[in-house]
């Protein structure tokens, strides 16, 4: 058996899609031999370790069939349907609708190759993609979901059985390598002495940063000690620099922009923030809860899959709601609570369960 991990694309923003795959593959023989295809980007810019890695360097344009590329396709389908044959795989991990859409249809003529989709967030389906999906053989096809949320919305989305994967984390592996808070804080550049707010993720429109910058600010009026990291890169750098100097902001907030070790520095924060307005998992809750920071999120339902009523939550895009709930946050015992979301996560419970399914969708 040999298997073909068919990634969308490298870089910082696909780091937690890459951590997920890493994941799941951490579960396969170590005599299984595992390649990688990295549609778009270098896996030099992934930030993880890929592996046995080829680079297609196809642009999305060309892989999504758009203007004159359409008439195209047939040929770079031609291409990846010799690559494929040539590889030798008897299952393909596809990251994802776009993959996906690129590699189903070449198992037509590959009855002997099993596809597993791996469904990370919100997708946008529409009936050309349900044709898809119904036209490969279930014996040759498995949906997954990276938690039971939505698994549920994409199994209704598309009428087909869709597996819940809930991704989840070896949390022995994880601990043993978080920095101390002292390290931590050290290395973030804080002083110290103050309670700091910390949050991580790709800074674009959809995490909510802007307005955890004006709850933030708010909250200043109550908690003057606070500082807030929000660690990460994106689009929207320069929209949340010009927000912080309109607030006044400049030295209670720090952009240390995307580390490559950012899952070490939990320990860092008094608090972790995660005001996103969707999510397919949200990987921050899963990670500062084993390293026993509590977490403040939005008022969604996938967050409330993993801790139920041990949560502290905020509606999304409520600025006044998150105002109150950072300070009265920050008045409460943060290891009470972190101790709470512990035992409703229960990572080691969660661990097993993940390893036991990998193991199972992959054999």
């Amino acid at each position: 058996m040999s298997i073909l991990n068919i990634m969308w694309a490298g870089g910082a923003p696909f780091a937690s899609t890459h951590k997920v795959h890493q994941q799941i593959l951490s579960q396969v023989s170590p005599s299984v031999p595992v390649k990688t295809w990295l549609l778009q980007g270098r896996a030099s810019e992934s930030r993880v370790n890929m592996g046995d890695v080829r680079e297609w360097g196809v642009s999305s344009a060309r892989l999504k069939g758009r203007h004159f590329w359409r008439l195209l396709k047939p040929w770079m389908q031609a291409r990846f349907r010799s690559a494929l044959q040539e590889s030798g795989a008897h299952l393909l991990l596809l990251d994802g609708l776009g993959v996906a859409r690129t590699m189903l249809p070449l198992l037509k003529a590959m009855p002997q190759v099993r596809a597993v989709v791996v469904f990370h967030g919100s997708t946008r389906l529409n009936a050309s993609d349900r044709v898809l999906f119904h036209q490969v053989p279930m014996a040759q096809l498995t949906l997954v979901a990276v938690s039971n949320t939505l698994a549920d919305k994409v199994s209704r989305d598309l009428q087909i059985p869709v597996m819940a994967l809930r991704s989840a984390f070896d949390p022995a592996a994880f601990r043993c390598a978080l920095l101390s808070r002292d390290q931590a804080r050290a290395l973030l550049g804080l002083p110290s002495g103050v309670q700091v707010l910390g949050a991580v993720g790709r800074l674009v429109p959809g995490k909510g940063f802007g307005l955890l910058l004006n709850a933030f600010a708010a909250a200043l009026h109550e908690r003057p000690d606070l500082r807030l990291v929000i660690v990460g890169e994106g689009t929207e750098r320069a929209a949340l620099e010009a927000q912080i100097d309109s607030l006044g902001l400049r030295d209670k907030v720090y952009l240390p922009g995307h580390l490559s070790d950012a899952a070490r520095l939990y320990q860092a924060f008094d608090w972790v923030a995660i005001p996103s307005k969707s999510e397919g998992l949200g990987l921050i809750m899963q990670e500062a809860v084993m390293a026993g920071v509590p977490v403040l999120s939005s008022e969604l339902e996938v967050f409330r899959e993993q801790l139920a009523d041990a949560g502290w939550y905020a509606p999304t895009e409520d600025v006044g709601a998150w105002h109150d709930a950072i300070v009265r946050a920050f008045g409460t015992s943060a290891e009470a609570v972190a101790a709470a979301q512990h035992q409703a996560l229960a990572p080691e419970q969660a661990w097993q369960r993940f390893s036991q399914a990998a193991r199972s969708l992959l054999s």
